[in-house]
C-alpha cells in the first residue's frame, strides 16, 4: 500500500457543489480540503498547500479543466500530482480523453455524498506506485 492521501486540493466553480464536497471529503474521508473557484485560483495555491491529490471540475469558466491541467503539468508542484476529473460529460469517449490527458479517474457528477471518499481513495490507491 502506498502512502496515505491527506490533501486534496478541489478545483469546482459552483459553491453549492464545493460545499457538499468539502463537507463530505473532511468529515468522512478525513481528508484536508483546499477550495479553488478556478483554474487560476489552483495554480496560485498549488505551492503553498502542497496537495497531494487535484479533484478538477471539467466545465468551468475562464479556464476549463483539461486547461487547468496542462498548465498544472507546467509546475514543477504539478508535474506528477495525480488528478480526478468531476464531471456530468461521463460518455466513454469523454472518459478516455481525460485519462489520455493524464487523469487517474473520473468521477461523475452529481456524485454520491456518502460514496465520494470511498471514491477518491480506492482511484488514489490503484495508482500508487507498488
Amino acid at each position: 500500500m502506498g502512502r496515505p492521501l491527506k490533501r486534496i486540493l478541489y478545483v469546482e466553480d459552483e459553491p453549492d457543489i464545493q460545499a457538499i464536497a468539502k463537507l463530505t471529503l473532511e468529515n468522512i474521508g478525513q481528508y484536508d480540503v483546499k477550495l479553488c473557484s478556478s483554474g487560476n485560483e489552483a495554480l496560485a495555491s498549488i505551492k503553498g498547500f502542497e496537495p497531494d491529490l487535484v479533484l478538477l471540475d471539467v466545465m468551468m469558466p475562464e479556464m476549463d479543466g483539461p486547461t487547468t491541467l496542462k498548465e498544472l503539468r507546467k509546475l514543477p508542484e504539478g508535474k506528477n500530482l495525480p488528478i480526478i476529473f468531476m464531471t456530468a460529460k461521463v460518455q466513454p469517449s469523454e472518459v478516455e480523453h481525460y485519462k489520455d490527458l493524464g487523469a487517474i479517474g473520473v468521477i461523475a457528477k452529481p456524485f454520491d455524498p456518502m460514496t465520494l471518499s470511498n471514491t477518491v481513495n480506492q482511484l488514489w490507491q490503484e495508482n500508487q506506485p507498488a
